[in-house]
């Protein structure tokens, strides 16, 4: 953890932050303008703050995006600060908070761990049902072929649509496909009402990603969610979902151990 209290001590870095927080998904060149800092000053913060993996980068085309990461706090509130008097952290509290809720404006949720396993085994647990259904409460039937169609299965209700495919299939390295379909089988076995799915099933139909990169002993895996309008209702539900799923996760796999109840987490993620 020293890294991300060293990144935290500065007060150009935290500037950075709190950028990143009421505009996430900025290139260098914006956030250079946007603090009046120059290049050399914000690449220095900014390869400080990738290393205490508190913010993470996405490429899009030539440009380099960086977005905030929630994994380090949710780390140190997990693992070490929960030993201690609860009452005397809110200001980190507060911190994990402001980095899992990013800025109306910027709708792509991008997290990012490390994870002490083999790129092989990741993928296993990314699409082998016996580990999806241990750590999501969801399975998956397809080849995990690009262009092949998904069928969902959570709660003993399946979900299939056209639309609802493989987008990319690089195995070992890069997993990415369509959200699934907001029915009402789903919406039933998850407790969803009707006006709820009535507005998110009026939604576009957003995907993931999972960029996985070995680093060592490590994986380093990234999940980038976007595709998301404005205000989306979707991507208010997800956002809390998918770090208690990574949790699941990496958890199962650094372990053998599930983490408690993992359909509520599940459902935080639909």
């Amino acid at each position: 953890m020293d890294e991300v209290f060293k990144a935290l001590a500065d007060a150009g870095r935290r500037r950075l932050l709190d950028s990143l927080n009421a505009r996430n998904g900025q290139s260098l060149r914006e956030l250079c303008s946007e603090l009046d800092l120059a290049r050399q000053s914000v690449s220095k913060h900014l390869a400080q703050l990738e290393a205490a993996s508190l913010v993470t980068t996405v490429r899009r085309g030539r440009e380099k995006l960086h977005y905030l990461n929630a994994e380090p706090i949710n780390a140190i509130a997990e693992r070490w600060i929960s030993r201690y008097d609860r009452e005397r952290v809110h200001a980190l509290a507060d911190l994990k908070h402001a980095l899992e809720n990013t800025a109306m404006d910027s709708t792509a949720f991008v997290y990012t761990t490390y994870i002490k396993t083999t790129p092989e085994k990741l993928w296993q647990a990314l699409t082998d049902p016996a580990f999806t259904r241990r750590y999501w409460g969801v399975q998956f039937a397809t080849d995990w072929k690009t262009g092949s169609a998904m069928t969902w299965e959570e709660h003993g209700a399946q979900t299939a649509d056209p639309e609802q495919v493989v987008l990319e299939s690089e195995p070992y390295r890069r997993l990415s496909y369509t959200w699934h379909t907001f029915t009402r089988e789903w919406a039933e076995s998850a407790g969803v009402d009707d006006e709820t799915l009535a507005k998110v099933a009026a939604e576009p139909r957003s995907k993931v990603t999972f960029d996985i990169e070995p680093l060592g002993e490590t994986v380093k895996l990234t999940v980038v969610h976007d595709g998301f309008q404005p205000g989306s209702i979707v991507r208010e539900m997800i956002q809390h979902g998918w770090p208690a799923l990574v949790s699941g996760l990496k958890t199962l796999l650094e372990t053998g151990d599930e983490l408690p109840d993992p359909q509520s987490a599940r459902r935080s993620g639909d």
